[in-house]
């Protein structure tokens, strides 16, 4: 039988911006510290330094992203060590969180079981602020106005990661010159498309984006208790090395070309 989500002491992570690749080893890091039960069960609040393309663990690299389109707008392109379709991500126009929790929050559960019993806060979150949103299978949230984000997740010896990228707001026009899927799921339509399909929260709730975190922050310190803590020194002097030797190599990011 799986655990709930109050048998756990949860902590906040939600530092200032930081690079790309070194998101991708925060996540890994921390996970791996709650599988071996030396950190608590962690809901770490994404910043972002830069621009980014970010691939799941499985995608090809040039069937995602369009490498002149990605350099000429200075967009970092890293990958994921869960599985999942690309993010689009630009640091004022995107929330990002992940959830790292012990694998008994979820056991026996299905995958897309567990993907909507993991997005269920954040879905009550968002109906607070006026929004009707759901959970559709596998891996998206959405309302009747279009997509509001992508989640990705694994579980990890005794952890799983869960991982959500909400579009706050979004340069579509951008977005097509750098996604390849995205051009070609919107080859015959307009760019103005493209915000139908990825429905901002900005345009749904006209509220700062920092508002919005805020929010859902409150949503869940008020469901499951949450206490704001930080990446210990030794974590990040851990994840720094893995983003250096891992995920920001081409070797990584092109393992499947």
């Amino acid at each position: 039988m799986s655990a709930g989500w109050n048998d756990f002491d949860w902590q906040l992570v939600h530092a200032g911006p930081q690079a790309p690749a070194l998101h991708m080893a925060l996540d890994e890091v921390i996970t791996d510290e709650v599988a071996a039960g030396r950190r608590a069960p962690t809901l770490r609040v994404w910043e972002w330094a830069s621009p980014a393309v970010v691939i799941g663990r499985f995608q090809s690299l040039r069937n995602e992203v369009d490498p002149d389109g990605a350099r000429r707008h200075g967009i970092e392109v890293v990958r994921r060590i869960t599985g999942g379709g690309a993010m689009f991500i630009e640091p004022g126009n995107t929330i990002t969180y992940s959830l790292s929790a012990p694998v008994a929050l979820v056991e026996g559960m299905r995958f897309e079981q567990s993907y909507a019993f993991m997005d269920a806060w954040v879905l009550e979150a968002l109906r607070s602020l006026g929004i009707e949103a759901w959970y559709q299978p596998l891996n998206d949230i959405t309302s009747k106005d279009g997509k509001i984000a992508g989640a990705a997740q694994m579980r990890r010896g005794k952890a799983v990661l869960h991982h959500v990228t909400m579009a706050y707001d979004i340069d579509a026009g951008k977005m097509l010159e750098v996604l390849r899927i995205g051009r070609e799921k919107l080859s015959d339509k307009a760019t103005q498309s493209a915000n139908k399909r990825v429905d901002p929260l900005r345009s749904q709730t006209g509220l700062p984006r920092e508002q919005v975190i805020a929010w859902m922050i409150d949503t869940f310190r008020a469901a499951y208790g949450l206490v704001d803590a930080a990446v210990s020194a030794e974590e990040l002097h851990r994840a720094e090395a893995l983003a250096r030797d891992k995920f920001a190599t081409a070797a990584w990011t092109g393992i499947v070309a």
